[in-house]
């Protein structure tokens, strides 16, 4: 992401966040979206109320998050 918002996770709140996402399995594909993004992003709709298909380009894509 390159601007910045106010929903967006501090590395102290992305750090207790991110023991909570299942680490990827061996022999699975790599995750090809960045998971921050994807939380700040949902964190986004639920603080500004707009629908998700007007989610910032900053953002990963909608249909994504």
């Amino acid at each position: 992401m390159s601007k910045s918002y106010p929903t967006d996770l501090t590395d102290e709140q992305w750090e207790l966040l991110s023991v909570l996402i299942p680490p990827i399995n061996l022999g699975c594909r790599p995750r090809r979206v960045d998971l921050r993004g994807v939380i700040s992003a949902i964190f986004y709709v639920l603080c500004a109320g707009c629908p998700w298909r007007m989610l910032p380009n900053d953002f990963p894509k909608w249909q994504t998050v």
